[in-house]
């Protein structure tokens, strides 16, 4: 038989290296056919396409050159005979039935293993495999992310993105999180935020665009005290989302200021958390720069390390976008003012959030001891209620367990205090870590602390009953009498934990 290459070539190690080469390449001609008829990019195509098959692809050829140059040594050593292929004789019967189920069997085989491979890539890409399979010990932010407005977005979509970059990027990170899962050694709770997570331009402006976010946003809350009949009273704003462009002619509000649109910003925090903000620098469309400080912080000198500026984006304030652990006061509330927790029940609110905020070894501990705290109090303190509200009683409870199981998670000493929140600034610092009016510059400018530079409240009703508004903004009453005038004191001072 006349054979078309060297004589080299026809060795097992070198087969074996042209036959893994060649479906590599199939498979990655396949798989850009598959992307290319695809609606949407995959994240993790890229990553398979440009990083594992090219692997092998690679790997074969090296086998296919070191098969040739293996032979060609032996053969003029004369260590080697003249390789020969297997002879098949088709007049043969069992010859032909052999081969024909070797073929099929083969065709078949590739068929499958392409269409398991792709189903493979696609369970690596889904949110069971992100939050459930591999990563058990993120039970509390995959529950949370459940429930979450960013719920029907895929994991990969935010924490990794088109392309294979990211994607070896976040693997390599990973590793060690791969040993601490395996030994027992990663911390409890998992700290945030992630310090090498990917700019919000390139995953949360793929979908929100701030130039195109023009009006307010009308917010109506709900609250009760945790008095003896659950003082309620509400409270109605506008939030000045802002945003906007030079060509739509809207230009102003919060995102207009923060994002980039009129004012690169940069800051420095002096903690992890990002919860203590003490220099901001202002950089104009025109160049002019203004830097601010904080004057409840000690600076030993002017010079600021580059490693330590943070340009802000999105992440900054929306800094829980998926993965929330609400608190138990708001979740409390938000039930109550839905009926869901009958506010008639006295205490309802005070003993309800005592419930939640006890300790407890494990979720389940948490959930028993839950009915037995609350159904103890009303038996033990309103007899009657208890006798005679049974049922408002046990739905409340069935509530109360649901809110405890969405947000704290013993095992890994997870709950809403450990993660704080950066929109708005009742529970955490927030907007107030920039925004508290003691950051000047040295021309005298300050970072304002006003209510209405970033909303505008237009309705109160107090917990008598007495109602005020005004579409021009009214003046935020306290529920309660602070003992000072409200510029003086922030949430925080009475509402964190």
């Amino acid at each position: 038989m006349r054979k078309t290459f060297p004589e080299s070539v026809y060795n097992p190690i070198t087969l074996t290296g042209a036959a893994i080469a060649l479906v590599s390449f199939g498979l990655i001609l396949f798989i850009m056919l598959l992307e290319a008829l695809s609606p949407s990019q995959k994240p993790y195509m890229g990553v398979i396409v440009f990083v594992i098959l090219p692997v092998f692809l690679i790997l074969g050829l090296i086998l296919i050159a070191f098969g040739m140059l293996r032979r060609s040594r032996r053969l003029r050593a004369g260590k080697d005979i003249v390789f020969k292929f297997p002879q098949i004789d088709f007049n043969d019967k069992k010859n032909r039935t052999a081969f024909s189920v070797f073929f099929v069997g083969t065709i078949l085989l590739l068929f499958f293993s392409a269409f398991g491979s792709y189903k493979a890539y696609e369970y690596t890409d889904s949110d069971e495999f992100c939050g459930e399979l591999c990563h058990k010990i993120m039970d509390p932010e995959f529950t949370a992310y459940q429930v979450s407005p960013h719920a029907k977005v895929d994991c990969v979509e935010c924490h990794i993105g088109p392309g294979a970059g990211w994607f070896v990027r976040y693997k390599l990170s990973g590793a060690y999180q791969v040993y601490a899962t395996l030994f027992n050694k990663y911390p409890r709770p998992i700290p945030t935020p992630i310090s090498n997570l990917r700019p919000a331009k390139e995953t949360c402006e793929q979908c929100h665009w701030p130039q195109f976010f023009y009006s307010r946003k009308e917010v109506n809350n709900t609250y009760y005290l945790s008095d003896e009949t659950n003082s309620r009273f509400s409270l109605n704003m506008l939030l000045k989302i802002g945003g906007g462009s030079e060509e739509t002619g809207i230009t102003s509000g919060i995102h207009y200021w923060h994002m980039d649109i009129v004012n690169k910003i940069t800051y420095i925090a002096s903690d992890s958390s990002r919860q203590t903000i003490p220099w901001v620098r202002t950089e104009s469309k025109d160049g002019n720069v203004t830097v601010y400080k904080s004057r409840n912080f000690h600076f030993k000198n002017d010079t600021v390390p580059n490693s330590f500026v943070r340009t802000m984006d999105c992440i900054d304030c929306h800094n829980r976008p998926t993965h929330i652990y609400h608190n138990p006061y708001d979740a409390v509330n938000k039930m109550m003012s839905i009926g869901n927790i009958d506010t008639a029940l006295s205490n309802i609110k005070s003993v309800s959030v005592d419930a939640l905020e006890n300790s407890y070894t494990t979720k389940n501990a948490g959930l028993d001891s839950i009915k037995i705290i609350i159904k103890y109090y009303y038996k033990t303190k309103y007899p009657d209620i208890f006798a005679g509200n049974s049922k408002a009683i046990e739905k409340s409870i069935s509530i109360i367990q649901n809110i405890y199981d969405k947000n704290y998670f013993p095992e890994m000493k997870v709950n809403w205090k450990g993660y704080p929140d950066n929109i708005g600034h009742m529970y955490f610092p927030g907007c107030f870590r920039c925004h508290d009016g003691n950051h000047y510059s040295t021309n005298g400018k300050v970072i304002r602390k006003d209510c209405n530079t970033c909303h505008l409240i237009i309705s109160e009703r107090d917990i008598k009953g007495k109602a005020e508004s005004s579409l021009n903004g009214i003046q935020f009453e306290h529920p309660i009498d602070l003992g000072s005038p409200i510029d003086e004191v922030t949430c925080t001072d009475c509402h964190q934990e």
